[in-house]
Parts: C-alpha cells; sequence; structure tokens
C-alpha cells in the first residue's frame, strides 16, 4: 500500500521529565526544613516523568479491580484482583514513605517532604493515591487506643507493601482504609445505623451495611458504628488473631466516573470483630483526625492534577503548529496556559503550606494548629472545586487529542471531582470552616495573622483582606453565603502566599485577576500586562 500522507505536527510523547522540578513546590519543601528529602524527592520526580510510570497508571486503569465473593468450590473468599500496575504503583509509593512514614521520622518538616512526594507521584496516577492516603491518616485516630497503636503503627509507617489477606501482626506492612458513610445518611454520619455489641472479651461485634468502603483490600479499617454508649469508632482487620477471615462481606464494586483503578465497595458487617479506639460516644471526633489528615491529601491530590494539566498543556503547546507559528506563541493561547499556571501554582502554593503548618502543629505550635484547623477546611473547599474547571481547560489545549485516551488528559478530567467530594462535598466543607470559626473564635484571627503577614506588599491582597473582614464581621444570611465567604478566604490565602513567597509574574496575574476582579468567568481572561511568558515557563517540563 501506497503511503497517503506523511505525518507531521505530532507532539513527542510527554517522557522522560522530573516531575518534582517545580520551584513552587521545591521551595515550600526548603522553608520547612526538609531539603534534607530533595535527592530522593527529584529521583521519584524522575520516575513520575519516566514512561515507565505512565505505562503503570494506563494499565492500572484499563484493568480495573475485579471482585471475587467465592471461590470455585463456592467458599466465601470477599477478595478483590488487582494488575500487577496497582502493584507496582503501590509499591512505589510505600517504599518512598508516601504512606504513614513520616509519623515514625523525628527530621524536620517530614510531613510537608511527604505531601511533596504525594504531589509528585500522584501525578502519574491517582486512583492508588487512595489507599495511600487513609494508611498515612489512620495513625492519629489510632493512637486513641495506645496499646493497639503500639502494635500496629510500625507496620502502617513501614517501607514493605506486602499485599495479601493475612493475620496484620505477621505482616512486613499494613495498609488502612476507612468505612464510614451508609447509603441513608452519607455525610451525616450521626445517623449511622450499624450496631456494635460489647463481648465479655472487650472485642465488639458489628452489624451492619457500609455505603461506600475504598480500598477493601486493606489490611484494617476504621469504621463507625452505635454501640451503648453511642457512635464510636472501632478498628477492624480482614484477618483476625487466630488467622480466620472478619465477617467483612463485599456486596459489590462501585461503577464509578473516575478512580477506576482503585476499588470501592459496599460492605456488610456480619457481626465482625472490631476494637474500639477512643471512648464509646466519641466516634466523631476521634475519627475526625483521620478525616481532616486525608482533607490535606485532597487538597494535594487537586493542586497535583491541576500541576499535571498545565504542564501537559504547555508540553503540547511547545510543540503543535497552528496558524503559521508555535499553539504556545499565539496570544490567545498564552493567555490561556497562564491563566493555568496561576491558579496551578496558588493550588501548590496553598496545599504545601497546609502540610508545613501541620508539621509546626504536631510540634506543638498552637497558633499553627489554629491556622491548620480552619485552612484545611477552607483549602479543601475551594483547591478542589477548582479542579475540574481547571482539568476541562487544560485538556482542550490539547484540542480534539486531548479528548482520546491516549493523551491521559480524560483521565485526569474523570478523576477532578473526586476529591471535591471525598470527606465531605463543597458544602460540608464549607460549612467546616463555618464550623471551626463558631467553635474556636481564635482560628480566625490565626488566619487573619496570616494574611496580615503579606500586609502592604500589594494593594489589591490588602483590599482583598479589608473586604473578607468585613465579611466575617456580617452575621447576616451568614450559613447562606458560606461558599462566598469561604472563596474569599481562599482567595486571600493563596494571595497572601504567593505575594510572600511565589513567583513576582505569577503573583502580580494572580493579584490582578483573583482579587482585583480583572478576569472573566473562563480561564484565559487575564488582564493585558502580565508577564504571561515567565509564568509559562515556570510549567514547562523539564528534561529528567
Amino acid at each position: 500500500m501506497t503511503a497517503t500522507h506523511e505525518v507531521t505536527n505530532q507532539v513527542p510523547l510527554p517522557y522522560g521529565h522530573d516531575t518534582a522540578a517545580d520551584e513552587t513546590l521545591l521551595d515550600a519543601l526548603r522553608r520547612a526544613g526538609a531539603d534534607w528529602a530533595e535527592p530522593e524527592l527529584r529521583e521519584l520526580g524522575r520516575l513520575a516523568g519516566s514512561e515507565q510510570a505512565a505505562e503503570w497508571g494506563r494499565l492500572a486503569n484499563e484493568h480495573p479491580p475485579v471482585l471475587r465473593t467465592h471461590d470455585r468450590f463456592g467458599h466465601r473468599i470477599d477478595e478483590v484482583e488487582f494488575h500487577p500496575a496497582w502493584h507496582e504503583l503501590m509499591r512505589t509509593a510505600v517504599s518512598y514513605g508516601l504512606h504513614a512514614a513520616p509519623w515514625r521520622d523525628g527530621r524536620p518538616g517530614a510531613h510537608t517532604a511527604r505531601a511533596a512526594k504525594f504531589f509528585v507521584w500522584g501525578q502519574v496516577e491517582a486512583g492508588h493515591t487512595c489507599p495511600i492516603s487513609m494508611t498515612y491518616a489512620a495513625v492519629p485516630a489510632l493512637r486513641h487506643n495506645p496499646s493497639l497503636a503500639a502494635e500496629l503503627e510500625p507496620l502502617l509507617a513501614a517501607p514493605e507493601y506486602d499485599f495479601g489477606l493475612r493475620e496484620p501482626r505477621t505482616k512486613r506492612g499494613l495498609i488502612a482504609g476507612m468505612s464510614m458513610t451508609e447509603k441513608q445518611g452519607g455525610s451525616d454520619v450521626r445517623t449511622n445505623t450499624t450496631t456494635a455489641t460489647p463481648q465479655p472479651d472487650g472485642t465488639y461485634r458489628l452489624t451492619g451495611h457500609k455505603w461506600f468502603t475504598s480500598a477493601p483490600m486493606s489490611d484494617l479499617f476504621l469504621t463507625l458504628a452505635q454501640a451503648p454508649g453511642g457512635l464510636s469508632c472501632f478498628v477492624l482487620p480482614r484477618i483476625l488473631p487466630d488467622g480466620g477471615r472478619n465477617r467483612l462481606r463485599l456486596m459489590r464494586l462501585k461503577d464509578k466516573l473516575g478512580n477506576k483503578s482503585n476499588a470501592s465497595a459496599e460492605l456488610e458487617y456480619d457481626g465482625a470483630v472490631g476494637w474500639l479506639v477512643g471512648e464509646e460516644g466519641r466516634g466523631v471526633p476521634t475519627i475526625i483526625e483521620m478525616v481532616n489528615m486525608t482533607r490535606l491529601d485532597c487538597t494535594i491530590g487537586a493542586a497535583s492534577g491541576m500541576r499535571y494539566g498545565a504542564t501537559r498543556a504547555v508540553h503540547h503547546t511547545l510543540h503543535r503548529r497552528a496558524f503559521g507559528k508555535a499553539l504556545v506563541d499565539q496570544p490567545l493561547m498564552r493567555n490561556v496556559l497562564a491563566d493555568l499556571v496561576v491558579e496551578s501554582e496558588a493550588a501548590t502554593a496553598v496545599a504545601m503550606r497546609l502540610a508545613r503548618s501541620t508539621d509546626l502543629a504536631l510540634a506543638g505550635d498552637g497558633n499553627e494548629a489554629l491556622v491548620r484547623r480552619l485552612g484545611l477546611a477552607v483549602a479543601k473547599y475551594w483547591v478542589c472545586k477548582r479542579g475540574p474547571a481547571h482539568a476541562a481547560e487544560a485538556l482542550e489545549c490539547l484540542g480534539g487529542n486531548g479528548y482520546v485516551e491516549e493523551s491521559g488528559m480524560p483521565r485526569l478530567y474523570r478523576e477532578a471531582p473526586l476529591v471535591s467530594i471525598w470527606e465531605g462535598s463543597g458544602n460540608v466543607a464549607a460549612l467546616d470552616a463555618l464550623r471551626a470559626m463558631a467553635r474556636s473564635p481564635e482560628s480566625v484571627e490565626a488566619f487573619l495573622g496570616e494574611l496580615d503577614a503579606a500586609a502592604g506588599a500589594d494593594r489589591r491582597l490588602d483590599a482583598a483582606v479589608a473586604d473578607l473582614r468585613k465579611q466575617l464581621g456580617d452575621p447576616a444570611d451568614l450559613e447562606y453565603r458560606t461558599r462566598r465567604l469561604v472563596e474569599s478566604m481562599a482567595l486571600a490565602f493563596q494571595g497572601s502566599l504567593l505575594v510572600r513567597h511565589g513567583d513576582a509574574a505569577v503573583a502580580d496575574a494572580f493579584c490582578a485577576s483573583r482579587l482585583g476582579g480583572d478576569h472573566g468567568a473562563a480561564f484565559g481572561t487575564l488582564p493585558s500586562g502580565v508577564d504571561g511568558a515567565a509564568i509559562i515557563d515556570r510549567a514547562r517540563p523539564v528534561p529528567a
């Protein structure tokens, strides 16, 4: 067959880059005193930018997990099979300490270092970061039962991915999950109907149905159930100390919009054995410590997805030509790209600031604990809410090529809404910010103090903070306008960080558009005068 045409003007594959070559990320790491982690972060970044890692991500999503409720003889087994690529992703994440490792690491900035790695590796494939995140988040909740924590925490933090159903204390490393919501309540977990009956040996027997249990092949789960003293938190292993299987029945796997590589199950407790974590009746305050940690990872995950989208869009437009010049040199495309990069860097800045706040709060800094409590709710709402629109615009930069699965952009787009739903959808996160302000008024002053650190540096930021103070001082219709208030808080938070620590061109564009109001409803509506070329260059992929 004769050739009908010569293929030209196609973009080279986006591999062979160092995903960790991100100045906003690296600067935040150094400010936290975690520069000791930079060599390993860069090593992980080179792996994340490789064709091998991209192939793991593709295969894990194209071959999603499969539920096996029974073996061929009819015995109940309740197991989920994963493609080998899933295990490669998990093994890498655990070996680099993206799970519970920082809880056993006394070096300065350990949680910030872990956040940076989570940000970088999450750009390869987001689904497997769910069990990694839950394993990280389980530790502070488990510490409410010191004896259990003493046994399990070293294994949760171990750098060994040891897949398979075996008694937890016989394994080299553990993965943890969480199971809170039920079909009749969703986020209103106090309506849970699962019961927990105390036994003479100190354990409880749990009976009930959980509507969402992510990563059901985890070694153990934190869950909520109604004990005699009220809603309580429990830990349930898949395999009991005697080697028998706990009575956790996997009913079906969810067929989700995205997050295809990760199994999410409906699960029934049929007299399952559990151990109390914390006090009876204190289930929500106990497990909320796990929730807050996973909310941090939601914010980091959203920022990670934005960075992936922005760098892919820049890579494509650097190599694709239209109307006589490279796409990146077309003025309107430059506006779109610069706007995507500004949003991405603002998200990265606030996510990494909250990771640093976690380090400082755990070290005993009370003011940082207040900033973190309110800042997490604010950032979880806003940064995660921006992800889907950002993913759609980044996809569109590739045109029709971006709509094709091979580009990887459809997977990014389908994944983007998840972090805005997981651990409390938009209204829940926004109202949680309101609740934090009501219960701890001092958190408002701590948050405003964070913004005031940039006072006088930019008139647009100063005006935004002044307007925010007015909003905070007006009690009228407060719950009705909570989203608007929390958005204002998030934008001022991001602006303060960019003005103090960010690139000058990015900070100017952010303040002019997001705070000064010189911006349209869509991406690509930055005002004239911003340094688009300098902003775009910050998302240019760096060869490994």
